[in-house]
């Protein structure tokens, strides 16, 4: 009876937390120095569906998205000429992270519509749930 209510759950989970991640690299686009050495490394999720029950009246069917993963994106880094910085190697290049800013918008944007149609599937499951509860009341 509950089945809507956790599918889109674990939609709204999976959500918040790539707009996380979306706004860790929104955070991090000038960071050239990391704990780990190099600039920053955008990140990016990747979800998967939840297994379905082997068994039972759910047999076969979806139960929502889970995360696979947070991984970093291997493209190149931005390359900068800054004999000034601290940073600089012996050419006088600076190398910055590989966040793209228009594409990261776009991911929370995405992010956040997808959180927002999880919150009405949320609210339409658990109205419809209410209302089985009254019949035959």
């Amino acid at each position: 009876m509950f089945d809507g209510l956790n599918i889109s759950s674990t939609g709204l989970v999976a959500e918040s937390f790539r707009l996380s991640v979306v706004a860790n690299n929104l955070a991090n686009a000038d960071t050239t120095v990391t704990p780990q050495g190099g600039p920053y490394r955008s990140e990016f999720v990747v979800f998967k569906s939840a297994p379905a029950a082997a068994s039972g009246p759910n047999q076969g069917i979806g139960q929502g998205v889970i995360i696979n993963g947070v991984y970093q994106d291997q493209g190149p880094l931005k390359v900068v000429y800054d004999p000034t910085s601290p940073q600089a190697n012996a050419q006088g290049n600076v190398l910055y992270p590989n966040v793209n800013l228009p594409t990261q918008m776009v991911d929370m944007i995405e992010a956040s519509q997808a959180y927002q149609a999880n919150v009405s599937a949320f609210n339409s499951a658990k109205a419809m749930d209410l209302k089985a509860l009254t019949i035959g009341s």
